[in-house]
């Protein structure tokens, strides 16, 4: 996958089926990393299908500056700024609830998977909202640190020294559920 750019480039020349494709690429990944801004699924839906509509009808200009799926994501997350503080005052829902249903042949590993990375963001969501950002970033989207520093608005050193700051909190969080994960 050229991360999105043939797709963004064929629709711009006509194909209207190519957002078809972006959408089905990166709408459950974006969709999760906007909640960790937001705090509410809906709402992160919601940011998301703006993102994807801001592609669709107003077809900005990809500079070329870096991936196409950093770029997404950063007009995601302005999205996703501008709900956050059109609705403030609304309380989040868990995400304990989304659960992403698929074909794959071994559904109990699936499961098991699923219900460890639903633990891993329930405890990411109680982070401070730039730890569970920046975590979420790299360790679910596997973005390098320079491209979350981009989507972030950041820079490179001050990302490496809040994923630092990050992986300690939730190390603490881990322990304090009593639960144990590895690779942080």
């Amino acid at each position: 996958m050229d991360n999105g750019l043939s797709s963004y480039s064929r629709f711009l020349s006509g194909d209207k089926d190519a957002i078809d494709e972006i959408i089905r690429d990166y709408k459950d990944g974006l969709v999760y990393y906007l909640y960790s801004i937001i705090g509410d699924i809906y709402q992160a839906e919601e940011a998301a299908i703006d993102a994807f509509v801001k592609l669709y009808v107003e077809k900005p200009a990809f500079k070329g500056t870096g991936a196409f799926k950093t770029w997404l994501y950063t007009i995601g997350r302005n999205k996703a700024i501008d709900i956050k503080r059109k609705f403030s005052r609304f309380d989040s829902v868990s995400l304990d609830n989304a659960y992403d249903i698929s074909g794959e042949e071994n559904i109990e590993q699936k499961v098991i998977e699923d219900e460890r990375r639903a633990d891993l963001r329930r405890l990411i969501s109680k982070l401070k909202p730039e730890y569970s950002q920046v975590l979420y970033l790299i360790f679910f989207e596997d973005f390098k640190n320079d491209e979350a520093a981009k989507i972030m608005n950041r820079s490179s050193k001050q990302i490496r020294d809040l994923l630092y700051r990050a992986k300690n909190a939730l190390k603490k969080e881990i322990e304090q559920e009593g639960a144990v994960f590895y690779g942080l």
